[in-house]
């Protein structure tokens, strides 16, 4: 896999780098990038194998997408789903390359154990992982064990992604005290904990509301209350990796006028909240703004088309590439940026450029941030 394969004319400044599911935990937590949910129903193998899904990640869901009397439907399916990817492999017309991080959302712990139990080292061979919806301080441990006693009868790694959604993060006076139990808990897992994914949409619902096609999840004040309280405990010391919440609505770009599209300025009609693509896709790259801001890295999608403006988002521009390596290469003190714009300061922006040079690594590195359009739209530069 390698981020925005789509368009493999377009001109790096520093290109992304290729990865799969073997990749080394530290780099390949920043590589899910967009996300995409499905149903664990649904048969998507004739699409990997014929590249036509333009994801480097997605999760098999047995728990929400999914009615309860279909799931030994979708177990079977999944199952199924990573024989045939294996059997591809060991056929020599697949690599692990070839194949998008994929995930299987369990429905609850109970469930999890039993579907692990039933798994073979050859369907494990092609599965990067599980994520644990409604994971919480109840449950934590038990899923954390039964992650790590499938890992050892396989002699295989898989790891776990935690969604951090349900009341006891959500509700201000239990929030603290359940980030605190939850670090603690995964503390000795850590090596097994590729994302911490959140639930937008589950934190909305207990507040009776829901962002509009023109606002962000952030604009639902007691949902960002507990967003920012989660980035404080999981990624104070870049710990963990934390996914950002899910957009939910589903129109994508229609490609006429795209050359006129391409001369407007991006990254001003972002910020001053003018038209660039659509309302969905422009509430989408407004929020995915406010997410890399604050230290989220990739985001659940629901359309595979909004991939693409996803990840394109969190490439790095070029000066703040050199940003990070001009700090990253001087011992301490403070100096003036290449740019000349601003000021870097060594110790305190170290960990801010250890994201960035990682980033650039696994998304690229454009020019200015008008090329993440072109980019997105399929031009070279």
């Amino acid at each position: 896999m390698k981020q925005h394969s789509y368009n493999p004319d377009f001109h790096f400044v520093k290109a992304p780098i290729e990865f799969n599911k073997y990749t080394e935990r530290n780099t390949l937590h920043y590589c899910l990038g967009a996300t995409l949910y499905m149903p664990g129903t649904k048969d998507i193998r004739e699409k990997v194998v014929n590249h036509e899904l333009p994801v480097t990640s997605f999760v098999m869901c047995c728990e929400d997408a999914i009615k309860e009397e279909d799931l030994p439907k979708a177990e079977q399916n999944i199952l199924d789903t990573m024989d045939y990817f294996a059997d591809k492999i060991e056929a020599g017309r697949l690599t692990h390359d070839d194949i998008p991080l994929i995930f299987v959302r369990v429905r609850n712990p109970e469930q999890f154990k039993s579907f692990a139990a039933r798994m073979t080292k050859k369907q494990a061979s092609v599965l990067t992982g599980f994520n644990f919806p409604k994971f919480n301080s109840h449950n934590a441990l038990g899923v954390l064990r039964t992650l790590t006693e499938v890992n050892s009868r396989l002699g295989v790694i898989l790891y776990g992604m935690p969604i951090l959604e349900g009341p006891e993060v959500a509700f201000c006076e239990s929030r603290t005290q359940e980030l605190l139990l939850l670090r603690n808990i995964l503390e000795p897992y850590k090596d097994l904990i590729l994302n911490i994914r959140v639930g937008g949409t589950d934190m909305s619902s207990l507040f009776g509301v829901r962002r509009g096609i023109n606002s962000t999840v952030f604009d639902i004040m007691p949902v960002r209350d507990a967003l920012s309280d989660i980035v404080n405990f999981f990624n104070r010391y870049c710990d963990y990796c934390i996914s950002a919440a899910v957009w939910e609505y589903f129109r994508a770009y229609n490609e006429d006028d795209i050359d006129e599209l391409i001369k407007r300025n991006f990254h001003h009609a972002l910020v001053k909240g003018q038209d660039i693509v659509n309302p969905a896709i422009d509430g989408l790259l407004k929020e995915v703004m406010i997410d890399r801001a604050n230290g989220f890295v990739g985001k659940t999608i629901i359309h595979p088309t909004h991939a693409k403006f996803v990840n394109a988002m969190f490439t790095v521009v070029k000066e703040e590439y050199d940003d990070a390596i001009q700090i990253l290469n001087t011992s301490g003190g403070v100096i003036k940026s290449e740019g000349g714009g601003k000021m870097n300061e060594i110790g305190p922006h170290h960990r801010w450029a250890e994201k960035i040079v990682k980033r650039a690594e696994v998304y690229g590195v454009v020019e200015t941030e008008d090329d993440i359009l072109n980019l997105v739209l399929g031009k070279g530069v």
